[in-house]
């Protein structure tokens, strides 16, 4: 029988997934409303101008209608084939109406209909432009530069844990674009060293920038320019070097983590602001300390230090409470929502913790 917090974690992140797709169908008919507004402007000066030209020749020819109003929606019902609410008028240029305007109806309907129709249901016809309207409506969201490997691992994680991401990839021809795409992010195809490209992906209300490509120079640069556009942004930038990486925390305050392939889920936690560090091989296996907050709503809040050891298989080699920090604590050691825990494991195992505490 599975333990419990697999369920638990299973039915958060259902939630998250299921929220992300409300957010997004939202997020999407906004935009395709703000990309409609000029047809649907345009329409609305026909029908709107139509009925005061046909008030005003009506009152002319001598077939007057009773206001302004009706007029108007006498040729707002003929637009849509519908029939008049009063008797057919006598005068030529009155009937031309009737006639007239279902056709500048359905021509001016049917190609914004269609339009709308591609934009909604075929995410693929949508170009760069509509990848930057969508970063548009993102605020506190997370930019994340290069989708390889590793990127797209990173960019998975994050997804999970219900982030939001708009991606800045150059390479347009990368299969990763189509299967980050089908998860709803935003892909950006532009250079990010650009600053139009990193203002493109809404930079300036991103609370976090990652840095996923191969290039050291290259991150750093992206790195620099990003924080010029927003001081406030955190920056998790991959480095080989990690002489190179020291440097850069100690210097600009960058979280610099290695480039190691089972490192995504780090990256990842970095970016959600938990404090993580580089892994390190004990025995063949990649291990990092995690330190948290334990979060009001968090699965394991309550709980005991055994009790999170045992179902996360990770070590707890720090609790701090009410100020006083136990460097060694027991099994026993009750963890209260404020609490602050240093976590080391692996980088699935503290994934799941971050997932329990609502990171």
């Amino acid at each position: 029988m599975p333990p419990k917090h697999t369920h638990s974690h299973n039915h958060s992140k259902n939630n998250k997934h299921y929220r992300r797709h409300v957010q997004a169908s939202i997020r999407d008919t906004i935009i395709l409303m703000r990309e409609f507004r000029s047809p649907l402007l345009w329409f609305s000066i026909t029908i709107i101008g139509g009925g005061i030209l046909y008030y005003a020749l009506s009152n002319l020819l001598n077939e007057p209608v009773n206001s302004l109003a009706e007029s108007i929606y006498i040729v707002l019902t003929s637009t849509f084939l519908q029939p008049p609410n009063r008797d057919f008028p006598n005068h030529t240029v009155l009937q031309l109406f009737h006639f007239l305007m279902p056709i500048v109806g359905i021509i001016m309907l049917a190609q914004g209909l269609a339009d709308f129709g591609s934009l909604l249901f075929n995410r693929k016809s949508r170009n760069k432009e509509w990848e930057m309207a969508v970063a548009s409506t993102l605020n506190n969201h997370i930019i994340l530069v290069g989708l390889g490997h590793l990127g797209y691992r990173v960019a998975l994680k994050l997804h999970e844990m219900g982030e939001n991401i708009v991606v800045i990839e150059f390479n347009a021809e990368s299969d990763t674009i189509v299967s980050a795409r089908e998860l709803e992010m935003p892909v950006i195809h532009d250079d990010a060293t650009r600053p139009a490209a990193l203002e493109a992906a809404n930079v300036k209300k991103a609370r976090t920038i990652i840095m996923a490509s191969q290039n050291d120079a290259m991150n750093l640069q992206i790195a620099l320019k990003a924080r010029s556009l927003n001081p406030d942004i955190q920056v998790v930038i991959r480095i080989f070097d990690d002489d190179f990486a020291h440097a850069l925390q100690q210097q600009f305050g960058f979280i610099a983590l290695s480039a190691t392939e089972m490192a995504a889920p780090v990256f990842a936690a970095a970016a959600a602001g938990v404090d993580v560090t580089n892994p390190i091989s004990v025995e063949g296996q990649l291990l990092s300390l995690a330190r948290l907050t334990i979060a009001k709503k968090s699965a394991f809040a309550n709980q005991t230090v055994g009790y999170v050891e045992d179902n996360y298989h990770l070590n707890i080699v720090l609790h701090r409470h009410n100020g006083h920090s136990d460097m060694h604590p027991t099994d026993k050691s009750e963890l209260h929502a404020g609490d602050v825990i240093a976590a080391l494991g692996g980088p699935e195992q503290l994934n799941l913790l971050l997932h329990e505490n609502g990171q």
